[in-house]
């Protein structure tokens, strides 16, 4: 007698909502675009953010006013932060583990170089500003001579480096700043002011939004978006193989991509010289430092740790978003306990957005 046995069935795999016309239901809708279009996720996130604050003010447990020109007024740190976070998301999307820790120890060194400039060798600003901007250049190409070219892995190159920078910052002026009273004047550049031609009835806005993030936006938009720079860049970060057998530069595109981050790196050190009214050696180092913080907007924008992924507008977002976070968290608590909230709401934010990437990369291809 034979027995015969019953497979075991299969679970059908899990379908899409659908309505009854045969589409794809208003959720199903909602929750692809979160998942896919990473600017949908951070303006939702921004409102929730904002509605949370807000209602916390309203109710009282908020030490000061959560209002439009106290936010206004906290974009003076969205400057730096999301410079920095350009000038990853171009290292990160060239690929093959690209990374820079050693962003902020740039802004450490080439902040004194301005300071010897500016403030004591008796320059001219612009020809200081340039000055700064070709000593970052210089920095970064360390960086991608030895990832690009020589082929370290891009975390213990830029580790290394970050070392070296940071104590030639320190060991150049004997730890000390430089406060020469013509750096000192520069303070003016974290001023606020009006909006040109709407600005009547809105908050003033920080200067440096107009001189330098505005600016350097745009520019790293066409650079990324327009240009075949930024085609090259997308495809060695995708496959840097399949680019390489297709004719493509990979080494040299790299290399230009740490060059970048470096010359936006001298720029912050001008800015941030002048918002500390000192050129300070441990200017993007103090603390946990300018690149951490840079590097987890990044990826909250959107950028792929992976390579090959990020955009513009998804960074922006991602740092106003922070920055408005990090000036709620500061109002709920007292003292120095704002502070520690605000390194664990960072972490905290970092883990989603990887575990995000994960999540959309295997689902759906990866977002947008």
């Amino acid at each position: 007698m034979t027995q015969t046995t019953t497979p075991p069935q299969q679970q059908p795999a899990p379908r899409e909502v659908r309505t009854p016309e045969g589409g794809p239901s208003l959720v199903s809708r909602a929750v692809r675009a979160l998942l896919t279009q990473r600017i949908v996720l951070l303006a939702a996130l921004l409102v929730i953010i904002l509605g949370w604050m807000t209602a916390l003010d309203q109710g009282g447990y908020l030490t000061g006013a959560y209002d439009a020109d106290y936010l206004s007024s906290a974009l003076v740190d969205a400057v730096p932060l999301c410079l920095l976070a350009l000038g990853e998301l171009v290292v990160i999307v060239s690929g093959r583990g690209g990374i820079d820790l050693s962003i902020g120890a740039i802004v450490s060194l080439t902040g004194m170089v301005f300071g010897f400039a500016y403030g004591r060798w008796g320059w001219s600003l612009w020809l200081s500003i340039v000055l700064a901007v070709v000593v970052g250049g210089l920095l970064g190409a360390i960086n991608g001579l030895l990832v690009a070219y020589l082929r370290f892995p891009a975390l213990i190159a830029t580790l290394a480096t970050y070392y070296a920078f940071k104590s030639l910052a320190l060991v150049i002026t004997n730890s000390t700043p430089i406060s020469d009273k013509r750096i000192g004047e520069l303070y003016s550049i974290t001023s606020s002011v009006e909006i040109p031609l709407i600005g009547g009835g809105l908050p003033n806005v920080p200067l440096g939004i107009f001189t330098f993030l505005i600016p350097t936006v745009v520019v790293v938009w066409l650079l990324t978006a327009r240009t075949t720079f930024g085609r090259r860049l997308f495809a060695i970060g995708t496959n840097d193989i399949a680019a390489e057998w297709s004719g493509l530069d990979v080494r040299r595109t790299r290399f230009a991509a740490y060059v970048i981050a470096g010359v936006i790196a001298g720029l912050v050190a001008v800015y941030i010289s002048g918002q500390f009214a000192s050129a300070r050696p441990d200017a993007g180092t103090s603390g946990n430092g300018l690149a951490l913080p840079a590097i987890t907007v990044a990826v909250l924008g959107g950028v792929a740790i992976t390579g090959g992924i990020g955009r513009v507008a998804g960074v922006v977002l991602a740092t106003v978003l922070i920055t408005w976070l990090n000036a709620g968290i500061l109002l709920a608590f007292t003292g120095n306990n704002g502070t520690q909230f605000q390194l664990l709401a960072l972490g905290t934010v970092l883990i989603f957005a990887a575990l995000l990437n994960g999540l959309t990369a295997r689902r759906y291809g990866g977002s947008r």
